[in-house]
């Protein structure tokens, strides 16, 4: 009996060793997995896409000229000064500027913010605000402060002291009309002056009609001895409120002056009053004169015929 209990457990350890070798090394591994302790890993999160460009339908896009009016970045730096530049820092402050870019033929190359204009007696003139124009034109202006509008100034008793400016650089049509010839506004070649200001606090308007005539009408041939264009009151009623002044070039230097220096009305002509005997204050208008009588038979063969011709 001994021997029959000791032949079974003999065979039951052969089995077990054996179950243990089939099981190969997959389940020795879950074996030691099982008392291996557990470990937390991070979880995977998707990976982000690239923001993509939204598009802007055209309806609500801002127009092209919105984004002319600031200066192109240039990689330049600090680039030697032109010789406009080098003129010009005697007579002015200023800021050089990188070339400027807009859409189209919007832009300049040579460009500066003109800040304040200096006196011959080392008098700061400022623009108000400073503007932004080629060399050329910020040269222009500041010897036609320096050498007419200050010594015209001193006329009225008073020494200059600032320049009103009303528009300088912009990206833009004539008169602000879209699809017009562009501005020389567009070009950094012009620049719109309202009036200017005295040491004395007073502000003297170029369009002021209460301004003295005889100041105005000098700093009207002044300027259209300068500048190529010389636009203000009587031109396309687009400059009542103030001067645009620029140097377009022309075939034959062709210039432009249209300023019409006006006085103010008097309360007499805004009442129109009558003279006696109830005529018309104004000069009698000649009537034309009266056709010649002829036949009504030849007016009107004059008349077919002319019919005829017009329908060839």
């Amino acid at each position: 009996m001994k021997g029959i209990i000791l032949i079974a457990m003999l065979l039951g350890a052969t089995g077990v060793a054996a179950a243990q070798q089939s099981a190969g090394p997959a389940a020795k591994q879950r074996h030691s997995a099982a008392q291996m302790p557990l470990r937390l890993l991070p979880a995977r999160l998707p990976r982000a896409r690239p923001p993509q460009p939204m598009g802007i339908p055209e309806q609500y896009g801002a127009p092209q000229e919105a984004f002319a009016g600031f200066p192109e970045r240039s990689s330049a730096a600090n680039p030697a000064p032109s010789a406009c530049q080098l003129r010009l820092e005697k007579i002015a402050t200023f800021t050089p500027l990188p070339a400027l870019a807009g859409p189209g033929e919007c832009g300049a190359t040579d460009a500066v913010l003109l800040g304040s204009v200096l006196l011959a007696d080392q008098a700061t003139v400022p623009l108000t605000p400073p503007a932004t124009l080629r060399c050329t034109m910020a040269e222009a202006i500041a010897d036609w402060v320096r050498e007419d509008v200050a010594p015209a100034a001193l006329k009225l008793g008073s020494p200059l002291r600032g320049v009103d400016n009303y528009d300088s650089y912009e990206c833009r049509g004539r008169n602000r009309v879209r699809g017009a010839t562009l501005s020389e506004h567009g070009r950094a070649n012009a620049l719109d002056v309202r009036g200017f200001r005295l040491a004395n606090g007073e502000t003297v308007g170029l369009t002021d009609v209460n301004a003295a005539k005889e100041w105005r009408e000098a700093i009207r041939a002044s300027a259209c001895a300068r500048f190529s264009t010389v636009l203000g009151p009587g031109s396309d009623g687009n400059h009542e409120q103030h001067i645009h002044l620029d140097l377009a070039e022309r075939r034959g230097n062709y210039k432009t002056c249209e300023w019409d220096v006006r006085e103010p009305i008097s309360q007499a002509e805004k009442s129109d009053p009558l003279p006696e005997g109830g005529g018309s204050s104004l000069a009698a208008i000649p009537l034309p004169r009266p056709r010649p009588v002829g036949n009504a038979t030849d007016d009107a063969q004059v008349r077919g015929k002319k019919t005829r011709a017009q329908l060839r």
